[in-house]
C-alpha cells in the first residue's frame, strides 16, 4: 500500500495506538516489535477490540482486509510522521516545529515552553518522555491541523540518532538545554555526547533554522557556530537574562528588562534557571507578553518525580527520581546543600549507561557527597559498591524503602534522586 493512501486511512482514523492493552475502538494498532515484545502476536486482539486496522509485518493467522502488511512498521509509522508533518509546511504561514535536546533538563524544558506558548497559541507537545524512535512519530501524528506551534522533545544515547529524529520531525527552531555526562556508554565520551546533542544545530544549520542558545554555556555556543538565524540568552546583554532572587525551597527569579520581570516559580534547585530563561527567551522570540509568560511559568507544576517538593507529616522531601547522570547529580545535590535545613538525608540510586566511566563517576558522587555533613545517606544499587565510602549501601529502591520506615524519621530534609531504572520513587509507597 503507497504511504498516500495509508495516510487517508490516518486521516479517517487518527488516533494511533502501539499498546493493545490500551486499544480503544477505530484506533489504527501499529504492530511494533522490538528485543523483549512483538505486537504482531497481538493483531488480532487489537482486531476484535475494534481497531479500524492493524499494520502488522509478519505473517497474522486470519485473513482479514483490516490488517495492511509492510516491511517494517516502525519505518512505516516514521515514514507517516514524515508526511504528515511536511502537511504543515504548506499550510501559509509555516507552523513552527521547536525541537529540544540536552543532557538535563530536557522534559522541564518541554513543559515550560508549552505553558508558556499555549498562552497564546494552540501548542501541541510532547507527551511525558515520549522522546524516542517511536515516542517522536506519535507525537508529529498527534499534531492537529489548527497546530500554530509544537513543541517536540528529543532524547538520545548514541551518535546520528537526533539527526535521524530531524529528518521525519524538520523542525524550524531548536534549543539544546545543556550537554553534560549522559548516556555515555552509548556516546563513548563527552565529545561524542556534544556532537549528538549538535545534530539538532547542525539540521538548522543546513535548513536555514532558528536555534535558541545559551551565552553562558560554551559549549553550546560552538554548537551553534555557522547558523544564521541565532537568538541567545542566558548572559548579560544577551536577549534574555537575569539572575535568582532565591531558591529555597522554590526558585523565584528576577528577569532584565525596561521593567523587570520577577517570577515566582513552583521548580526546585538552582539548575532550573536556564530552563526559565529558555522559556522566556522563546516566548518573547515568538512576541508573547511578559504578564502571560510570567503567568504561564508560575503556574506550571512539576510532575512525575521530576523535582517535585512533598510534604509527608513533619518531612520535606524532594523527589527528584525521574532521571540521573553525573551531571544532573551533582547539580541536585549541591543544591540541596546549599537548601535550609538541620536534618539533610540523602537517599541515591545509581546512575546508568555510563559504560566503562561507572565506577569512575560514582566515586566522584561520592567525592561530593564527601564535601557536606548530612544526617544519613542511603546509596542504592550495584554501581555504589565498588567505590569505598562509609555510608549505607542497599540493593534496590525497597530495601530502601525499608530502611526509611525502621527510622522513623521526622522534621527532616530529604532527596531522593536516581536513574530511571532505580524507581526511587518507591521509597515514598
Amino acid at each position: 500500500m503507497h504511504l498516500e493512501e495509508i495516510y487517508e486511512i490516518y486521516l479517517q482514523y487518527p488516533s494511533i495506538q502501539t499498546d493493545s492493552r490500551k486499544l480503544r475502538k477505530n484506533d489504527l494498532f501499529f504492530a511494533l516489535k522490538g528485543a523483549n515484545f512483538n505486537g504482531n502476536l497481538f493483531a488480532e486482539q487489537a482486531l476484535e477490540k475494534g481497531a479500524a486496522f492493524v499494520f502488522a509485518d509478519e505473517k497474522i493467522s486470519i485473513n482479514d482486509e483490516r490488517i495492511i502488511q509492510t516491511d517494517d512498521v516502525l519505518k512505516t509509522l516514521q515514514r507517516l510522521a514524515h508526511f504528515h508533518r511536511r502537511q504543515f509546511n504548506k499550510i501559509p504561514g509555516i507552523t513552527p516545529f521547536i525541537a529540544i535536546t540536552g543532557s538535563n533538563g530536557k522534559t522541564t524544558t518541554k513543559e515550560l515552553l508549552h505553558e508558556v506558548l499555549s498562552s497564546t497559541y494552540k501548542t501541541y507537545t510532547t507527551e511525558g518522555n515520549l522522546n524516542n524512535h517511536i515516542g517522536i512519530p506519535l507525537t508529529i501524528l498527534k499534531v492537529k491541523p489548527d497546530a500554530q506551534m509544537a513543541v517536540i522533545e528529543m532524547g538520545a544515547n548514541h551518535l546520528r540518532e537526533i539527526a535521524g529524529y530531524c529528518e521525519y520531525t524538520m523542525p524550524t527552531h531548536g534549543l539544546i538545554t545543556n550537554i553534560g555526562k549522559a548516556h555515555l556508554e552509548g556516546f563513548g565520551n563527552i565529545e561524542n555526547v556534544k556532537k549528538g546533542k549538535g545534530e539538532l544545530f547542525e539540521y538548522l544549520r543546513n535548513h536555514n533554522g532558528t536555534a535558541f542558545v545559551n551565552a553562558g554555556d560554551d559549549a553550546i555556543v560552538e554548537t551553534s557556530e555557522g547558523i544564521s538565524n541565532v537568538t541567545f540568552y542566558g548572559k548579560e546583554n544577551t536577549n534574555v537574562y537575569g539572575s535568582i532572587l532565591r531558591s529555597d525551597p522554590f526558585l523565584e527569579v528576577s528577569i532584565v528588562g525596561a521593567k523587570p520581570l520577577d517570577i515566582k516559580t513552583n521548580l526546585v534547585g538552582t539548575y532550573n534557571f536556564p530552563n526559565i530563561l529558555a522559556a522566556v527567551c522563546v516566548g518573547r522570540h515568538f512576541n508573547i507578553e511578559d504578564e502571560k509568560i510570567k503567568n504561564a511559568i508560575e503556574n506550571y507544576n512539576p510532575s512525575n518525580s521530576r523535582s517535585q517538593l512533598i510534604k509527608q507529616k513533619s518531612n520535606t522531601i524532594i523527589l527528584d527520581a525521574y532521571n540521573a547522570n553525573p551531571s544532573s547529580m551533582k547539580a541536585a545535590i549541591e543544591n540541596f546543600a546549599s537548601m535550609t535545613g538541620d536534618k539533610k538525608i540523602l537517599l541515591l540510586g545509581a546512575m546508568m549507561e555510563l559504560g566503562q566511566e561507572s565506577e569512575h563517576e560514582h566515586a566522584a558522587v561520592i567525592s561530593i557527597i564527601d564535601k557536606y555533613n548530612w544526617a544519613a545517606v542511603v546509596l542504592v544499587g550495584e554501581s555504589f559498591r565498588q567505590p569505598a565510602h562509609k555510608y549505607i549501601n542497599l540493593d534496590n529502591a525497597l530495601q530502601a524503602r525499608e530502611w526509611m520506615h525502621e527510622q522513623h524519621i521526622e522534621n527532616a530534609q530529604i532527596l531522593i534522586k536516581g536513574s530511571r531504572s532505580m524507581q526511587m520513587e518507591k521509597v515514598l509507597e
